[in-house]
């Protein structure tokens, strides 16, 4: 029987192809020309970060499983649903990719003593990982600001907080963006509200959803935060912690917004905003907007003076917040967008390729002189004709093109061509002298 040439060229090709992949669902590649915003961003948010004097610091991205079980709470969805957990195949050590940072920061404290001199204001920028079900502005893959002050107990380090909050906003030029605060008070306080909860909740057993009941003996808290709608109406007549705070713990809160209201910051109080771990006190707080659908907080943050020892380390006060950066980058485009796209400041044509060699010094020299040029390159077939290299040139968005022809390289000049303002107008500069010309080709960028 004789072979299927046909038959046999197909098989070889399937075999021979290897299958295309594709990202994880939910965790989204981040490409030019999107890759500048986010560069953007940061830069904005390092300048602001510097001005409050906050001082970066950069945790793994792994970390072993207990510290997010205590420091994450071990019935938050967020240790139940979502942390990618996996135990290490060389040592069988539970590990985790971190959902969130602050507990990061906090061990990170601790081992390495950060605060045996004093308090230290720190931030952080990076990716955070969530198995939840993607939607706009929420990831699998999603990157996180946070900013932490820890070793002080004052109110003044939790308006301060706030108020970086609240400035790196304006330098984003976001609108409508609330802000809205309440208290957790001391353990104390919070565990006489929490026995009034219990037993109004029970009184009120009928109406609790399955996740409600789970929560009831477990984080009472919690449900205070429900976003069933057929609960709203019995959650809103819950007692309130406010109710239960000592003249010390109202001070403290009095005090945070005094400072924000001095600072020109709008605020309001949200009796229902709070925080379902035991080791948060005091002030908890979030910036939120209405333009984003359902996912509405940008920024979320409180006091957590019970962490370092839950952790293992000595009684430290803390506070701190995060932030998505994907839902502010989100708002900045709904809002503002006044992003422009980098360009380069000049775009190098170069009709031959044998003129590399005495073209490339010139373009080094340069950027040395810190002009950031872009040089045109070529593809299997060559280098292009003048009339495509033009095309590129203007599509880059270059002020400038350097026209390296053989005229202008034989006299060891070249050609320096407006392409936007005064179009068309050019003139020669001697190669010698073009990086002392540098000054110039920015200043028209």
């Amino acid at each position: 029987m004789q072979d299927n040439p046909s038959a046999a060229k197909a098989a070889r090709t399937a075999v021979s192809k290897p299958e295309k992949l594709s990202a994880v669902k939910g965790m989204n590649d981040i490409l030019p020309p999107d890759s500048a915003r986010w560069e953007w961003l940061e830069d904005k948010i390092r300048t602001r970060m510097a001005t409050f004097a906050y001082r970066n610091i950069r945790t793994p991205i792994v970390e072993p499983t207990a510290l997010f079980v205590r420091g994450t709470g071990e019935t938050t969805d967020i240790v139940e649903k979502e942390m990618y957990s996996f135990d290490d195949r060389l040592n069988g050590e539970a590990l985790t990719l971190r959902p969130e940072n602050t507990p990061g920061v906090a061990r990170a404290a601790i081992e390495h003593n950060l605060t045996y001199d004093g308090g230290k204001r720190l931030y952080y920028m990076g990716p955070m990982f969530r198995h939840e079900r993607p939607q706009r502005g929420r990831y699998r893959q999603f990157h996180q600001l946070g900013a932490e002050a820890l070793g002080f107990a004052g109110p003044e380090v939790d308006a301060e907080l706030m108020l970086l909050v609240h400035q790196l906003f304006a330098d984003l030029s976001l609108r409508n963006v609330r802000v809205e605060l309440n208290s957790l008070g001391v353990p104390a306080e919070r565990q006489a509200h929490r026995a009034a909860l219990i037993e109004y909740f029970q009184q009120h057993a009928g109406l609790l959803d399955a996740d409600a009941q789970r929560r009831l003996q477990t984080n009472p808290l919690r449900i205070l935060d429900t976003k069933n709608p057929a609960m709203q109406e019995m959650v809103q007549d819950a007692p309130q912690l406010l109710s239960y705070l000592g003249e010390t713990s109202l001070k403290h809160f009095e005090t945070v917004q005094q400072l924000l209201t001095a600072c020109g910051v709008s605020w309001r109080v949200n009796p229902r905003l709070v925080r379902g771990l035991d080791y948060y006190s005091h002030t908890v707080f979030e910036f939120i907007t209405d333009e984003l659908g359902a996912q509405g907080t940008l920024c979320g943050g409180g006091r957590y003076d019970g962490l370092f020892e839950l952790l293992g380390g000595k009684p430290t006060p803390a506070v701190g917040w995060g932030m998505g950066l994907e839902r502010v980058l989100e708002l900045v485009r709904t809002q503002s967008d006044d992003f422009v796209q980098p360009r380069p400041d000049a775009y190098a044509i170069v009709p031959d390729a044998s003129a590399l060699p005495q073209v490339l010094p010139v373009l080094q020299a340069l950027r040395a002189a810190g002009v950031q040029v872009q040089m045109h390159a070529g593809m299997a077939e060559g280098l292009g004709s003048m009339k495509s290299q033009f095309k590129k040139a203007d599509a880059s968005g270059a002020p400038f093109a350097l026209v390296f022809g053989p005229d202008e390289l034989a006299e060891n000049h070249v050609t320096v061509k407006a392409l936007r303002d005064g179009q068309g107008a050019q003139q020669r500069q001697p190669l010698a002298a073009l990086a002392d010309w540098a000054p110039t080709l920015q200043s028209r960028a």
